[in-house]
């Protein structure tokens, strides 16, 4: 069965306004943070330009979720990958 590339939006309990792309298996959400986060966050990407936003962000979400009990091999990967990508060795990040 082929899937269809699908748009579904959705607004969580947290408030978060999600799009699920079901052909891509991704979902993108947008949510305001604080204005101290996002300079930390701007900061961090301008010293590691080998990282991106979503790179961050991924890492940041796998990582709180793998501390806080989540059990899944797909969500560790999902965070190893993240945080020990090969250009990321290379620049000492």
């Amino acid at each position: 069965m082929h899937l269809v590339d699908q748009t579904v939006e959705t607004t969580s309990q947290a408030g978060l306004a999600c799009t699920a792309l079901e052909e891509s298996g991704s979902v993108s959400f947008q949510t305001e943070v604080s204005q101290p986060l996002q300079q930390a966050m701007v900061g961090f990407i301008e010293r590691c330009p080998n990282w991106d936003q979503y790179r961050l962000v991924q890492a940041a979400i796998a990582g709180f979720l793998i501390q806080n009990g989540v059990d899944s091999r797909e969500i560790t990967r999902l965070y190893v990958g993240s945080m020990f990508r090969r250009e990321s060795l290379s620049q000492g990040v």
